[in-house]
C-alpha cells in the first residue's frame, strides 16, 4: 500500500524558511513523478512544484520559481520542498503526490494517483 507522509509544516514569519518532507513508501517509484500541491482557505489546490524521480528533472510554479526548490532522496525515499524567503500569500496545507510520467512535467492534480495528508504552512506579516 503507497504511503505518502508530509512533515515539516508550522509558523514561520514573512522572509523565513521551511523544509517539507515527504516519506515515501509501498513501491517503486522510478517511473514516477513526485510533486507539491497547496490549498489555501476558500481556493482550489494549485500546483507548486515537481520533480522525475529517476532524472531529477524539476518544474516549478511562476510564484514560487526562484523562492522553493524541490529535491528528492532515492536512498531515504523521501522528497523535499524548500521554501525560502516565505509570504503570507504562501500559506496554505501543502500536498505531496505521486503519479506516472505521462507527459511532462506533471503539473496537474489529475496526473496524480497517490496523495498524503498534507501539511500546514502559516506564514505571518
Amino acid at each position: 500500500q503507497v504511503q505518502l507522509v508530509e512533515s515539516g509544516g508550522g509558523l514561520v514569519q514573512a522572509g523565513g524558511s521551511l523544509r517539507l518532507s515527504c516519506a515515501a513508501s509501498g513501491r517503486t517509484f522510478s517511473t514516477y513523478a513526485m510533486g507539491w500541491f497547496r490549498q489555501a482557505p476558500g481556493k482550489e489546490r494549485e500546483f507548486v512544484a515537481a520533480i522525475s524521480w529517476i532524472g531529477g528533472n524539476t518544474y516549478y510554479a511562476d510564484s514560487v520559481k526562484g523562492r522553493f526548490a524541490i529535491s528528492r532522496d532515492r536512498v531515504k525515499n523521501t522528497v523535499y520542498l524548500q521554501s525560502n524567503s516565505l509570504k503570507p500569500e504562501d500559506t496554505a496545507v501543502y500536498y505531496c503526490a505521486a503519479g506516472l510520467v505521462r507527459l511532462w512535467p506533471n503539473i496537474n492534480d489529475n496526473e496524480y494517483d497517490y496523495w498524503g495528508q498534507g501539511t500546514q504552512v502559516t506564514v505571518s506579516s
